[in-house]
């Protein structure tokens, strides 16, 4: 184990912005990483625990702390019957290399949530979802680094308290546990429609009518590819907004505006709706501002492709929000963690 200095954070994420961070550290075992803990504890060092930097943003002044990769590996089938398999992974497998493993045993659970860049113990992090998915169906439980104790601990699926691209790891435990592994149950049996718009949608042109957790992958892998651009060519943290979630009656007041307005039900009261379609209609789709454009594909989607400082993507991030606002009197809330 390496602790490395002023390592430049644009290196590590995908919106290729950010300064330095003081320490950067990647650890293998849990033992390397209490050791890269309590030392940054016992001297009052911050640290912050980054995945594959798909889904953070750093800022110009970089970081004044300790960085920390968790690269923990591990794959095991912990439990088996007639209609589920149990697997308990290692927070550092990546997780698209973890959802080809299940589908290529057929199993299914996580197949929609084909080619989201992420290590595994970031998953359950931001709850993420995709297609009609999210992680938090299938996860059972995980085992995380308490930094208050110093102890691994068992949390279920309940502690976590997943919401809609959210969890306690985001909110009232913000910095407190480390994931070391996480468990999934997954089944036996097959995809089921109803499946998501868009992706029965490809199902239909493309004439599938069988559907397996290799159909459903295939197919978004595809539609993935043609909407979010590679991060690699095109600079971006993926969906830079979450989907707007507004109650009833401001589902009817929009609505009463705009009949056609794509919207899903959440639950009796609450409802999604596609944040991409809102920041269209305000006539940004593929604009460029302060050098972030938004993608013409996917509006969704913040593309660096001159911006040259995080002041440069709060400006245009500040001025997508002010324009929502204005004219649906929808507040959006950036998904993104920062790292600070």
């Amino acid at each position: 184990m390496n602790v490395h200095t002023s390592i430049p954070l644009k290196n590590y994420t995908s919106m290729q912005l950010g300064g330095p961070a003081r320490f950067m550290s990647d650890v293998m075992t849990i033992d390397e990483l209490h050791q890269v803990i309590v030392n940054a504890q016992s001297r009052n060092i911050p640290f912050f625990v980054l995945g594959s930097g798909s889904n953070v943003i750093a800022r110009d002044d970089g970081y004044e702390g300790l960085v920390v990769r968790v690269r923990i590996p591990g794959f095991e089938v912990i439990a088996e019957d007639s209609q589920t398999v149990t697997i308990k992974v290692g927070a550092g497998e990546i997780w698209d290399e973890i959802v080809a493993r299940t589908v290529d045993m057929n199993l299914t659970g996580i197949e929609a949530l084909s080619d989201i860049p992420s290590y595994c113990g970031a998953a359950p992090i931001q709850n993420i979802g995709a297609y009609g998915q999210e992680i938090a169906d299938t996860l059972t439980s995980l085992e995380a680094y308490d930094t208050t104790s110093g102890h691994i601990v068992a949390l279920s699926r309940e502690d976590c308290k997943f919401t809609y691209r959210d969890s306690i790891f985001r909110t009232d435990a913000r910095g407190r546990y480390i994931i070391t592994s996480i468990t999934l149950e997954l089944y036996k049996s097959t995809p089921e429609p109803p499946f998501y718009k868009a992706l029965q949608e490809y199902f239909d042109s493309h004439g599938i009518t069988v559907y397996t957790p290799q159909a459903v992958r295939e197919a978004v892998s595809a539609i993935r590819h043609e909407k979010l651009p590679d991060p690699a060519v095109k600079p971006n943290s993926g969906s830079f907004f979450k989907n707007a979630i507004i109650e009833q009656w401001q589902l009817d007041e929009l609505l009463a505006e705009y009949p056609s307005a794509p919207h899903y039900a959440m639950d009796e009261n609450r409802h999604k709706v596609p944040t991409g379609w809102l920041i269209e209609q305000c006539g940004l789709k593929g604009k460029l501002l302060h050098g972030m454009r938004v993608n013409p594909a996917n509006a969704l989607v913040l593309i660096n492709e001159s911006a040259a400082s995080y002041n440069d993507l709060s400006l245009a991030r500040d001025k997508i929000i002010q324009a929502v606002q204005d004219t649906f009197k929808i507040t959006l809330e950036q998904e993104p963690l920062e790292i600070v």
